[in-house]
């Protein structure tokens, strides 16, 4: 049986946890730092989670993740 094609622009962009859920960075914290506020900049660290409408779709482009 031939292996499965994981979406390689998807496993750039997202990572499935231990529980099974789907992490995600959130939109707007790669470039432009100076226009955004400093409250705007801290918020944008920390990862997020897909909504659990869009996990299915996410998790179809990642088989082995």
């Amino acid at each position: 049986m031939p292996k499965m094609k994981t979406n390689r622009a998807a496993a750039k962009r997202f990572k499935v946890t231990g529980t099974g859920r789907v992490r995600r960075p959130k939109a707007g914290g790669q470039h432009c730092m100076n226009g955004k506020s400093r409250k705007r900049r801290r918020r944008l660290r920390d990862n997020d989670m897909v909504a659990p409408a869009m996990e299915h779709r996410v998790k179809i482009m990642l088989p082995y993740g």
